[in-house]
């Protein structure tokens, strides 16, 4: 465990998470109670960043809250979850995978369109053509 402390400003810098989204995400369970100073003030630790940036890194691809909640209860139930926390990150790198798929052939699309308006303003006079 870490002892290094850093006060809820310098976590939200740190983290990127805004106050309120580090409350909800203590709230709901996917950060365990953070802390606190004698004066009662929030403390996080290394731990608690190193944390924090892997529900960046699941939020950031998609994964819904309950399924990072689940993901949360079975990291603090411990190492006999190992196996169960593998199989729930294969099925979202699945469909972290599948959603890059679709986005890339959306992209596709996009990039004809492209295509298409740079080809229709060479044809166009240069009088029409604005800046």
């Amino acid at each position: 465990m870490t002892t290094e402390n850093y006060s809820p400003a310098q976590t939200v810098e740190i983290s990127g998470f805004s106050l309120d989204t580090l409350r909800y995400y203590e709230r709901i369970g996917l950060i365990e109670p953070v802390r606190r100073a004698a004066g009662g003030h929030r403390r996080y630790t290394d731990d608690d960043i190193g944390w924090l940036d892997m529900l960046r890194c699941l939020r950031g691809t998609g994964m819904p809250i309950a399924q990072m909640q689940t993901f949360a209860e079975l990291v603090r139930d411990g190492d006999t979850t190992v196996a169960e926390r593998l199989a729930l990150l294969e099925e979202h790198d699945a469909n972290v995978e599948a959603e890059m798929a679709r986005l890339i052939d959306l992209r596709r699309k996009v990039q004809e369109k492209i295509a298409y308006y740079r080809g229709a303003l060479a044809q166009m006079p240069v009088e029409c053509v604005r800046d």
